[in-house]
């Protein structure tokens, strides 16, 4: 599946910035069932291009003279390997170990540690079959509620308010699994779907014994040929898409738009 991308995003300052560096993950992995066709990014100034801790690219932005917005484009061409969802062989550059540490935003209370441990025999007995009744146990216990949470809440909070978007479902399904002694990460990426706010997107990856799997608790269902990664890490913090810090600038207005559609070749195939 070929899938045209197009990301932006604004942010606007009451006053002027001073100095503002902005970290992009924003470039989609190349991997055994993803390739980047086309990629740019379309940023205010020339910005520096590296690998972070867990091998993503990231690029670091900083404007050091006064601005009063930031504008972002990324856009391309990405092309997912079609069928049913497999999982992944490749670890990357750490043992599937590292993702059983928790962290800031993934540490488990008692009420946490209680809803993993009924699904402890299940996981045990069957690994797939045994994640997906987490999976949906999670879905019906925390439905998809935009604007109940944001990105500093931790995970446990998430599943206290019975209330979440993807990001607290990803973190909270890392969590329960990592409990139960299965290497989780959290992935942030693109989700070609009819809704434009769920195009930007994320969930978790599971070590199984065949490699990593994608589940989806947003929408109870395993990650396919749909969805495209951008990042992963320990939780949102490790994978987010843009992340910054500044001086000055007073208060912050985001306007982000993302659209993800099928290429128009296979439209009109």
């Amino acid at each position: 599946m070929q899938l045209s991308i197009h990301h932006e995003t604004v942010y606007r300052y009451a006053s002027p910035v001073k100095r503002s560096t902005q970290y992009l993950r924003l470039t989609p992995v190349d991997g055994p069932r993803q390739r980047v066709l086309h990629w740019s990014l379309s940023l205010p100034a020339q910005a520096s291009r590296c690998l972070d801790a867990y091998g993503n690219t990231m690029h670091v932005l900083t404007l050091d003279k006064p601005h009063g917005e930031i504008h972002l484009l990324a856009q391309g061409l990405v092309e997912t390997e079609d069928g049913p969802p497999a999982p992944e062989p490749q670890d990357g550059l750490f043992p599937p170990q590292v993702f059983l540490k928790d962290s800031a935003l993934t540490q488990a209370d008692a009420a946490l540690q209680a809803f993993a441990a009924e699904h402890a025999a299940a996981i045990k007995a069957e690994p797939l079959q045994g994640l997906q009744a987490l999976m949906l146990a999670l879905a019906a216990h925390m439905p998809y509620t935009p604007g109940t949470t944001d990105a500093a809440t931790p995970a446990a909070e998430a599943f206290a308010r019975r209330l979440g978007v993807c990001q607290d479902h990803a973190q909270v399904f890392a969590t329960c699994a990592r409990l139960l002694g299965v290497p989780t990460r959290y992935v942030s990426g693109y989700l070609a779907a009819d809704a434009e706010h769920v195009a930007s997107h994320a969930w978790a990856e599971v070590r199984l014994p065949e490699g990593w799997l994608g589940f989806d608790v947003a929408n109870q269902c395993l990650a396919d040929a749909r969805y495209v990664k951008l990042a992963m890490g320990l939780d949102y913090l490790d994978a987010s898409p843009v992340r910054g810090m500044r001086l000055g600038g007073g208060t912050e207005a985001l306007q982000a738009a993302v659209q993800v559609t099928l290429a128009q070749s296979q439209t009109q195939a």
